[in-house]
């Protein structure tokens, strides 16, 4: 699981060989300086960029781009080596930014020799800064970890390393060779003489073509003449990479979730950017006496709000036509979603056959941002769930308890008959009509828990499932679990919480939320925080450990990237809809013939 850093936070690496992805948004130039203990550099030897890109252990990119990857062998790094700092430079050419306040906020992933993603940080709050210190990889008691900074320097490469302890000439002579190595070359005069003019040869029909005289053809369309873009092209699912249809979704989905994310933020910068240059200008004109007032102040006046809205009409098209292909992507990759991927409106799920293998994720509900709401994005969750999820009651019980079925049937409806069983805690028996299709369809191997005994009794059985469980994982037996214990993965579904429930089933519950994922045991909880008062900070760790969501729209989800606040949508059936009973009989079904002896 990556770890999204804020600024300052540190996080251990898995190894010594890494790779850290930069996401900038601009053609930046990426580089890395190796220091002492105290961050200090020895000299311009000290520092790889794009112009001498090789270090002891360290590899930096040669040319200037959006998408940059640094490569790290810390254990090749020399002995008096104890940070490594990841810096980003903006180039002084022309045309490029000169501050990253006016970019998209740049993103950095650490995955390690395996290429898993190990953390991110995305450096926020920019504005003069021409030069930063993204990351720090520091030795520890000989082992390394990564230090999000997002420390930036209005006077670029040469200021941010005369403060990592370079002279002022080793400074400015390192920051002059990196900009001349991005500077373009200037274009070289030809000096040969000019080509002898011969008379053209006579035109020869190509193969195939009609003898003279024939009726004219429609000829081919011309080439596109040098200079302009070419058309974008459709939109096609299943575009990205991946072993299986399945996983190309699944990375296809998550890349609209990150284009999207990153889109708006870089409208938002453009807006910000717009709105401080007006309000700089206004303070000019009203810090001059002699602009203050008359007709000049107010022509000034107007010719600064114009700058201001021709930028943000600016950024507007440009986030119109990104979000018109996102829009297009989107219409064309839903249809395709599978069913754990698809919403219950999809004809998918009407042709639904219980799967023969479990999916990579599950689709949790939408997302979207205000810029376009009806832009939504699918929330897939990998599979095994990491986290429990707390379906806040707060705001709608009935419909929270309607969302927490739903969930319950779609995890049920992913997995291989048998391979997955629903137990639900129901104390007073009020989510009896929204149990319907598990209960109609025969679905529940058992009849919902009630009352403090039924509580009780479930929990009981579930805590020792994960001892028997745990205890098997740790003498490295893990299928060697007593006959009783049903090897499916359990997802629980509590209702009314902390209703019916005493101080030992609390604790229960607590165990199973943090115990339980690591050994299948699942839960989904339908409680409101207001409730559960009366035991104070007893249950914080309990909400914390769970993904809250919602029943209604609400914009409380963050982004790993640049954190917006999500609007989530939960996923329920359409109105009148039977698509929940049918498929939980299919299931129900399925199960009866995998394993006959159990109902």
């Amino acid at each position: 699981m990556t770890t999204e850093l804020v600024h300052g936070q540190n996080h251990p690496l898995p190894g010594t060989s890494l790779e850290v992805r930069v996401s900038a948004g601009t053609p930046v130039v990426a580089a890395v300086s190796l220091g002492d203990g105290q961050g200090r550099v020895s000299g311009p030897g000290a520092v790889a960029h794009l112009a001498a890109p090789r270090l002891p252990g360290i590899e930096v990119p040669t040319r200037l781009a959006a998408e940059q990857r640094v490569t790290a062998d810390l254990a090749a790094v020399p002995a008096a080596v104890d940070r490594v700092h990841v810096l980003l430079a903006l180039p002084p050419v022309a045309g490029a930014p000169s501050r990253f306040g006016a970019c998209p906020a740049p993103h950095l992933t650490v995955s390690g020799s395996d290429g898993v993603p190990v953390a991110s940080f995305t450096v926020t709050g920019l504005s003069s800064e021409a030069a930063i210190v993204a990351l720090e990889l520091y030795r520890r008691q000989g082992a390394w970890k990564v230090r999000a900074l997002g420390q930036g320097y209005a006077g670029g490469l040469a200021e941010l390393l005369r403060d990592q302890g370079l002279g002022r000439p080793e400074a400015d002579a390192v920051a002059a060779r990196v900009a001349e190595a991005v500077r373009p070359a200037p274009a070289v005069p030809s000096t040969a003489p000019p080509p002898v003019a011969t008379p053209p040869p006579p035109p020869v029909p190509p193969a195939g073509s009609p003898p003279a005289g024939s009726p004219p053809t429609a000829s081919p369309p011309a080439a596109p003449a040098a200079g302009t873009v070419p058309p974008t092209p459709a939109p096609v699912a299943g575009d990205a990479s991946g072993w299986s249809m399945e996983e190309r979704l699944h990375n296809q989905v998550w890349g609209m979730f990150e284009d999207l994310a990153r889109t708006i933020a870089a409208y938002r910068s453009a807006v910000d950017f717009a709105e401080s240059r007006l309000d700089q200008e206004l303070d000019t004109i009203l810090a001059d006496p002699r602009t203050r007032v008359g007709p000049a102040a107010e022509a000034a006046r107007d010719q600064a709000r114009a700058r201001q809205t021709e930028l943000v009409d600016r950024a507007r098209a440009v986030l119109d036509r990104d979000l018109a292909q996102l829009t297009a992507e989107a219409e064309v990759v839903e249809p395709a979603l599978p069913p754990p991927y698809a919403g219950w409106e999809s004809p998918v799920w009407h042709g639904y056959r219980v799967p023969a293998e479990p999916p990579m994720a599950v689709r949790l509900g939408d997302l979207h941002l205000p810029e376009r709401p009806e832009l939504r994005i699918p929330l897939l969750v990998r599979l095994p769930l990491e986290r429990g999820l707390w379906v806040d009651g707060a705001q709608d019980r009935r419909r929270a308890v309607d969302v927490a079925v739903a969930l319950a049937a779609r995890l049920l409806a992913s997995h291989p008959a048998g391979e997955c069983a629903v137990h639900v805690v129901d104390p007073a028996g009020s989510a009896a009509t929204a149990l319907a299709p598990f209960t109609d369809s025969g679905a529940l191997r058992e009849p919902p828990a009630t009352g403090a005994a039924g509580v009780a009794a479930l929990l009981a059985r579930l805590t020792e499932r994960v001892d028997l469980v745990q205890m098997a994982l740790r003498a490295d037996v893990p299928f060697e679990v007593p006959p009783g214990v049903d090897p499916a993965r359990q997802v629980l579904v509590v209702n009314d919480f902390p209703y019916g429930f005493d101080d030992r089933t609390i604790n229960q519950l607590r165990y199973l939320a943090d115990e339980g994922p690591q050994v299948g045991v699942h839960l989904i909880l339908v409680a409101a925080r207001e409730d559960a008062r009366e035991y104070g900070p007893l249950l914080d760790p309990l909400w914390r450990s769970m993904m809250r969501l919602t029943p209604q729209p609400d914009d409380h989800l963050a982004d790993p990237w640049v954190g917006h606040a999500w609007t989530y949508e939960p996923l329920l059936a359409p109105p009148g809809s039977a698509v929940l009973s049918q498929v939980l009989r299919q299931v129900a079904a399925a199960r009866r013939t995998y394993d006959p002896g159990r109902h």
